[in-house]
């Protein structure tokens, strides 16, 4: 079996306020390099299992700006734009974090074994959960509230009012973290959530807005956008 590390939340990525201990995880599990969560701007870009072509090309274009920029991509490995997200990081020569739902020795969905190995070997796994953990429903919005935490920002590509990715939405919120829905899911007619997060503070990234949002977040990554 692989050997996995242990860490303090705060030995990877520094003091906690009040408000991020409340539901930080006692313990973080990682395999790969952890210097990725040590220095540089970490951006969370999530979004749905069941999702369109058109949400994976926009995942697939909003990542590679990133990359472009320095950006670290961290997700979740679920299907959608997740998986989407990890591999544009990885094609385009950059950074990425996965942070999971499961033990690090568990890959779900399963057919993510490969790029999870990958990860491991060359970025970075992170998990709350130690080996021999069952697998429960419920460890996967606990994932969510660990991702926001882990993440300087996030940003939703595209979700439905059932998705578990509006769990990370609320939970950056709650920790003042910056929030970004893409300006297509937000022209959606038959979704209500993203209109109401709007109203707590998230918002409308467009092309424009995201050349202004890497300039103002920590790190201020530098380079040619083509999202």
């Amino acid at each position: 079996m692989q050997a996995f590390a242990e860490h303090a939340p705060e030995e990877l990525i520094g003091p906690l306020n009040e408000v991020e201990r409340q539901h930080a995880p006692a313990r973080l599990f990682t395999a790969g390099n952890i210097e990725l969560l040590r220095g540089g701007l970490r951006v969370s870009v999530v979004g749905s299992r069941d999702a369109t072509t058109q949400g994976l090309g926009r995942a697939r274009a909003l990542v590679e700006t990133l990359v472009r920029r320095g950006v670290v991509v961290v997700s979740g490995l679920a299907e959608g734009i997740d998986t989407q997200a990890h591999w544009a990081a990885i094609n385009a020569g950059g950074k990425t974090i996965t942070v999971l739902g499961t033990p690090l020795d568990v890959c779900f969905p399963r057919q993510n074994q490969a790029l999870l190995h990958r990860i491991t070997q060359s970025h970075l796994a992170v998990s709350q959960f130690a080996v021999g953990s069952p697998p429960q429903k419920k460890n996967f919005p606990m994932r969510n509230r660990t991702m926001a935490l882990l993440s300087d920002a996030t940003i939703i590509v595209e979700a439905g009012e059932g998705s578990g990715t509006i769990h990370q939405g609320w939970e950056a919120l709650r920790l003042g973290r910056p929030l970004f829905l893409l300006e297509s899911l937000t022209k959606r007619t038959d979704l209500t959530w993203p209109a109401e997060m709007q109203q707590y503070g998230a918002e409308v990234l467009t092309k424009e807005r995201l050349t202004v949002v890497l300039d103002e977040l920590p790190g201020r990554p530098r380079g040619e956008l083509a999202f």
